[in-house]
């Protein structure tokens, strides 16, 4: 749900990223329709740009990453994809939507790891987009009908998921709930 801690999780990534890595090892980039929720990241050396979503050099960077991915065979650098809201990238045009399908589908095992918002209030409208991810991490949901849709199960109530700093993952038949951490 908004404000459950989306891109407060994403961004605790980046930073993990920043004090962890070096960028010869690991970039990311940012693609949001927000810039200014990630302006402290503007300068980081491992941070390869924020790029707002309807903006053509969006585009360019989607097809940047598709070049990158099918030269990239080996053992170099990693980059992650910071995809803050996947429905309004997913609209843009016909290329877009396939060049990030096979982001999402092939991009990990050429070094490309996204890591993807969705708002649950359009879980619906993206069910399609749904398969592509196998490993899922819920925040706070507060309807039923969308936690069952998005988790698949009504075994779950993610309603009880603290707001902003809790998420939890499925692993087996257990949700396993964490803390988002400080960093």
């Amino acid at each position: 749900d908004a404000k459950c801690g989306k891109t407060r999780l994403m961004q605790t990534i980046a930073r993990a990223v920043d004090m962890l890595h070096s960028p010869d090892d690991v970039k990311y980039v940012i693609i949001t329709e927000k810039p200014d929720e990630w302006q402290d990241f503007h300068n980081n050396d491992n941070n390869a740009g924020i790029f707002v979503t309807d903006e053509s050099n969006t585009r360019e960077l989607i097809n940047s990453l598709m070049e990158w991915a099918h030269n990239n065979k080996g053992e170099q650098q990693s980059i992650l994809l910071f995809i803050d809201d996947l429905e309004p990238i997913s609209e843009l045009d016909p290329q877009v939507e396939q060049n990030i399908r096979w982001l999402l589908l092939r991009g990990p095992a050429r070094h490309i790891w996204p890591i993807v918002s969705l708002r649950s209030n359009r879980a619906e409208a993206m069910k399609a987009w749904m398969n592509f991810f196998r490993s899922r991490l819920f925040g706070h949901i507060e309807k039923e009908e969308v936690s069952e849709q998005i988790i698949g199960t009504s075994k779950f109530d993610l309603s009880k998921l603290e707001k902003g700093s809790q998420f939890a993952m499925l692993e087996g038949d257990n949700l396993l709930k964490f803390i988002a951490p400080s960093i």
